[in-house]
């Protein structure tokens, strides 16, 4: 998934793609254990997936709780 792709979902889509994306980590990993898996190249792609979503989340909190803080130099103790 393109990270324009992940910045056009909403929050409780990036939600719901972030549970699937770590359910299939899981999967990943579990059949890289047993030797089920073929296509190993699929381990690093969902592991970017995963932090692409994060970082899209990440930019969205900063970006809410920076529009509610104070400026600076405008606090009490000037």
């Amino acid at each position: 998934m393109d990270i324009d792709k992940v910045r056009a979902l909403t929050d409780a889509e990036l939600v719901t793609e972030f549970s699937a994306a770590k359910r299939n980590l899981y999967d990943l990993r579990f059949q890289l254990a047993t030797r089920q898996l073929t296509d190993y190249d699929q381990i690093p792609q969902t592991r970017r997936k995963i932090a692409r979503i994060l970082t899209v989340m990440t930019e969205r909190q900063l970006a809410e709780t920076g529009a509610r803080r104070e400026p600076a130099g405008t606090g009490a103790g000037r």
